[in-house]
């Protein structure tokens, strides 16, 4: 059936056809677009089984029951995975940033997102080579592809600029708290895609899955929050009242309280289960008394320690394989020194004061870059994992230094995420207006002159600022620093707006 695009029921039909469109490109070809040089036709597969037929086509491979891992990935499985990680790991976080600083850039890129992530859908869809039964990670896309068009659908409706009165101040805050989702969505759904194509987290392994992504997950974002608040949230905590160390500890204390509960599972109990167990009792104990000692603000030495005791229990955790226990082993030793490095930074640092907003000590880059670590080693150290390593002969070493390559590719992911919030949009523009008053206050960096030369206001000059900046002591270039007297190297810092020809001042 071909219906011309040609009369007003026609072009209202197609108001219908093109979201349907949308909709089957990940799923399915459904719909035929065709162009032709004198009129749009929408060609609809109309006979009762043509559009079962071809869903059926595109998930035949949902008939399987059992992921045979001898059969090779399809290249084009490869593909789907290479790119969807591209956008969920990086450029839709790019996207959200840029929303969040309202940059003109925001609406181009997540338009491109979008219809790249259809085009992935399509690979995951359409591949030879090894087969797939229904899995969590396709019933997770199902999801997210109704989350993508109905944010797509709520950004058409605010760039059109309508409704501004009634609809569009309850349309804001609703885009905005999905875009502000993506990053987890992408995560998860990156998670459970690496599952599914390896075949992993099935029958009874779920639980340790479960919980070494879920606990693996939170020690990254813990360290993405650290980053945020450090570079760009002390101004938030100062408003409110807050310490950084009330935040963490009522984390760990909701948190303790979930893990004492859900460790054990029936059944006798086994070292593994008192060893969570009680680790979760640690966090809630140890998290109510870090929320007590950091009330009205103030700083706490509660958290850090809880993270150094909770490394040292899993540096202790006996496996059933030696790379296993190395694996376990660098965790918990990441952990301890991101606890002992924490305990130093709030102590001594900054002793126990808040960071200065808008001062950013390299050292304090460190508590957050080894719990990224953390996070990375725990989540790549499931029984699966390691024995598939161990099988093919990887041993600890080779496996620790792609975990470690690893958690330096997040890090910066994380860190080039808050310094773009930081240096785009509406913030940029805040960025240049602060500038101008540190400026003005003194604390501007040093401009460059024509010969090289800092360039100073004269009434900031002194012998200080003088002894602290590069000059040419050779003669051969002009100095703004202070007046020359007689043509030679006396610089008169006393009367340098009087006589220029007067002596008395500092020969140097």
């Amino acid at each position: 059936m071909s219906t011309p695009i040609s009369s007003p029921r026609s072009r209202l039909r197609l108001i219908w056809y093109i979201p349907l469109a949308v909709l089957c490109a990940g799923s399915g070809q459904c719909l035929i677009l065709l162009y032709k040089p004198r009129c749009l036709t929408v060609s609809l597969h109309a006979h009762s089984t043509s559009i079962p037929a071809l869903i059926a086509r595109a998930h035949e491979h949902h008939n399987v029951t059992e992921i045979d891992p001898g059969v090779p990935i399809d290249g084009k499985i490869y593909f789907h995975g290479a790119l969807q990680t591209f956008l969920w790991g990086i450029s839709f976080p790019i996207g959200m940033v840029l929303g969040l600083s309202k940059s003109k850039y925001h609406v181009p890129l997540q338009s491109i997102n979008i219809v790249l992530v259809f085009v992935g859908m399509y690979f995951g869809h359409h591949h030879g080579g090894r087969q797939y039964p229904e899995t969590v990670h396709g019933l997770m896309a199902k999801i997210i592809k109704w989350v993508i068009i109905a944010q797509g659908a709520l950004g058409t409706f605010l760039k059109l600029h309508i409704l501004e009165k009634n609809v569009r101040p309850w349309v804001v805050p609703f885009h905005s708290f999905i875009g502000k989702v993506f990053p987890i969505l992408g995560w998860t759904q990156m998670l459970f895609g690496v599952a599914t194509a390896l075949g992993y987290c099935r029958g009874g392994h779920l639980g340790q899955c479960a919980a070494h992504y879920i606990m693996g997950s939170a020690f990254i974002g813990y360290a993405a929050i650290m980053v945020i608040m450090l570079q760009v949230g002390q101004k938030w905590l100062e408003r409110t009242g807050r310490s950084q160390e009330m935040l963490d500890s009522t984390v760990i204390m909701v948190w303790g309280i979930i893990n004492t509960f859900t460790e054990h599972h029936g059944g006798p109990w086994t070292h593994k289960d008192m060893q969570h167990t009680m680790m979760g009792v640690l966090w809630w104990a140890g998290g109510l008394l870090g929320m007590f000692l950091s009330r009205n603000g103030k700083r706490s030495f509660v958290p850090a320690v809880i993270i150094i005791m909770t490394g040292w229990g899993m540096s202790a955790h006996e496996q059933a394989l030696m790379i296993s226990s190395k694996i376990h082993g660098l965790f918990g030793y990441a952990l301890i020194a991101a606890g002992t490095l924490r305990l130093i930074e709030v102590c001594f640092v900054l002793n126990d004061k808040p960071t200065p907003a808008g001062t950013v000590r390299i050292f304090q880059h460190l508590p957050p870059y080894l719990l990224t670590l953390g996070g990375t080693l725990f989540m790549s150290a499931t029984d699966e994992e390691l024995r598939y390593a161990d099988g093919v002969g990887i041993d600890h070493v080779s496996y620790a230094l792609f975990d470690f390559s690893l958690s330096f590719l997040l890090y910066l992911i994380i860190t080039f995420l808050v310094h773009l919030y930081s240096n785009s949009g509406k913030n940029a523009l805040a960025n240049k207006e602060d500038a101008a008053i540190a400026e003005e206050a003194g604390y501007s960096k040093l401009g460059q002159g024509e010969n090289g030369h800092a360039i100073h206001d004269e009434e900031e000059d002194g012998p200080e600022a003088y002894e602290l900046t590069e000059h040419d002591v050779s003669g051969s270039g002009s100095s703004d620093e202070g007046t020359k007297v007689r043509g030679g190297d006396e610089i008169d810092w006393m009367h340098q707006d009087e006589n220029a020809g007067r002596s008395g001042g500092v020969r140097l």
